[in-house]
């Protein structure tokens, strides 16, 4: 019976986000059109009030840790679901993100996207979309802000393997700035796929800084493990062994 009722606690509040990514959508739309400083404050509205939403209508109580990045850097992120997203987007002064193109036709998310600076990378085209992707860092760049990339491509549920991208690399390569590695455990509760969103803490954590130098081999090997075993180590904090998936 209580998972019954969680699940319609979870709906419900799916079905208000979304509504409510809308409403904000078309308020912000004509300040948003001819103003990136407005594109940036609706989208902070919309992150600030789903993670107030999340834990009075489900449960969920987000928590940001370590030192927010306000500079120019990259965060290599652990990606779990949109919460991470929100949180993450909520937290730095102004976070553009690597992300699949199509979303950026999307109706609402797409005006945004481009409004905030984020970076679509088309996936089916490897070599070229990882050389495209680094002109158009390079010239969004040209304005402050915090780029942030999956390393391993997607959404992956907690406890699952996947392999780190060497796209990531290349960029931190290119960039020249320091890269912060981002650990997570919000899959445990807000699941990549579904409806059902469990009760908990959610967490994210930006760790030490990468500084700018290290070899890609080097570079890449201590990214996941940071990455990786901090994550875990969170997921273990609420009661979740990533150990025990298969």
């Amino acid at each position: 019976m209580a998972m019954a009722f969680q699940w319609v606690r979870s709906l419900i509040f799916t079905i208000v986000i979304y509504l409510w990514m809308g409403v904000l959508g078309l308020l912000f739309a004509p300040y948003a059109l001819f103003s990136k400083r407005g594109a940036l404050r609706a989208c902070k509205l919309y992150a600030r009030s789903t993670i107030w939403l999340a834990r009075w209508m489900v449960g969920i109580r987000g928590e940001v840790r370590g030192t927010v990045p306000t500079g120019e850097v990259m965060l290599a992120a652990k990606h779990q679901s949109f919460f991470d997203i929100l949180l993450i987007f909520d937290a730095v002064p102004h976070a553009k993100f690597i992300m699949k193109r199509e979303l950026m036709w999307t109706p609402v998310i797409g005006l945004y996207a481009k409004r905030l600076g984020c970076i679509p990378v088309n996936r089916g085209k490897k070599g070229a979309a990882i050389a495209k992707m680094v002109k158009d860092v390079a010239r969004e760049f040209e304005e402050p802000g915090q780029l942030v990339i999956y390393p391993q491509g997607t959404r992956v549920a907690p406890g699952v393997k996947k392999a780190y991208k060497v796209g990531t690399a290349i960029l931190y390569e290119g960039l020249k700035n320091p890269c912060v590695p981002v650990a997570t455990n919000v899959g445990v509760f807000w699941p990549r796929s579904g409806i059902l969103r469990k009760p908990g803490h959610a967490i994210v954590e930006f760790l030490k800084p990468i500084a700018p130098g290290v070899d890609r081999h080097s570079f890449m090997a201590r990214l996941e493990e940071e990455i990786e075993s901090h994550s875990n180590e969170l997921m273990r904090e609420v009661g979740f062994d990533p150990d025990a998936v298969h």
